[in-house]
């Protein structure tokens, strides 16, 4: 008899689960909040938002912890098991939704594969269903950072979803501005005006069949976008396959967005893919002096990839 498969959340429940789980973390003290600031700066349209983190001593002594274990031979996983009060919600067969414990962004959701996969391997359909799955419970938007250069603090692969609105005034993603200009080419996928570097968008139909229609089609449309910058898609089978170069993915339900990349950080400023949708983090005021003095722009640019002459 085969091992009984667990079953997803029912349609409708994440957003109360991902509720009644933050406050049971909080009470625990499993889930431990970054206090921010925040800051707005003006560029090329688009009004950046930009959090300025506090209080980072915690989750660097997780990531020095990390990485005294690795150099002894003995990687941690925080995914492995994943921890209890952090668990939301079962997604599918081959994916479970977690909080993100160190979050800036309140209920913070991480979409995480039950067994390793290296984060540095392309999206499967899996991966996209389950994302998809979470996408439509609420208005968010999910994103994806293929390596250390695109941003990835993890090496076990997951991926991330955020809900929207990213900032209080403005619109729900501050690129909108940008995707109400987008240039469209002749197979579908279009380019955004100021964004001069290496990079590919395209509109999704997210009010088409099914679920799995819409997760099938955006996992086309992501195949799509890889080959429009140069890098190898998937063959299209269930196994994980390896990376051709960093990148990140943006989703929302309307839209998808893929940037490839050359490197993680500006200066010292990281940046990940929720950057390039326009909210950046520094960790105090000389970076975020930095991002103002050089425009964020700028820094989007630079550790992004040129475009191909």
């Amino acid at each position: 008899m085969s091992p009984r498969q667990p079953e997803a959340f029912v349609p409708g429940s994440l957003a109360g689960a991902i509720a009644a789980t933050t406050a049971r973390a909080l009470a625990s003290g499993a889930l431990q909040p970054i206090p921010t600031g925040s800051a707005f700066l003006d560029d090329g349209g688009v009004r950046f938002a930009v959090r300025v983190l506090a209080h980072l001593a915690r989750k660097d002594e997780e990531r020095w912890r990390r990485e005294r274990e690795a150099a002894a031979g003995k990687p941690a996983n925080p995914f492995l098991p994943p921890e209890r009060d952090l668990l939301v919600a079962d997604v599918s067969a081959t994916h479970v939704a977690l909080l993100n414990k160190y979050n800036v962004v309140d209920r913070h959701l991480l979409v995480v594969t039950r067994h390793f996969a290296d984060q540095r391997s392309l999206l499967t359909p899996r991966d996209i269903e389950a994302l998809w799955r979470c996408l439509a419970e609420y208005p968010g938007l999910g994103f994806y950072n293929g390596g250390e250069e695109a941003g990835a603090s993890q090496p076990h692969k997951h991926l991330q979803l955020v809900p929207l609105p990213l900032a209080p005034a403005g619109p729900p993603v501050p690129i909108e501005p940008l995707i109400a200009r987008a240039r469209r080419a002749a197979d579908g996928t279009g380019t955004l005006p100021g964004f001069d570097f290496r990079h590919a968008f395209a509109r999704l139909d997210g009010g088409g069949g099914g679920a799995g229609d819409e997760a099938r089609a955006a996992w086309e449309t992501y195949c799509t976008l890889l080959r429009g910058v140069g890098l190898r898609a998937p063959a299209g089978g269930e196994d994980a396959e390896p990376q051709s170069g960093p990148y990140c993915l943006l989703a929302t339900r309307d839209w998808m967005l893929l940037v490839p990349r050359s490197r993680e950080r500006f200066g010292t400023v990281s940046i990940n893919a929720l950057g390039y949708a326009g909210s950046l983090f520094v960790r105090d005021e000389a970076e975020l002096r930095a991002l103002r003095e050089a425009g964020p722009l700028a820094a989007l640019r630079e550790t992004a990839v040129p475009r191909v002459p």
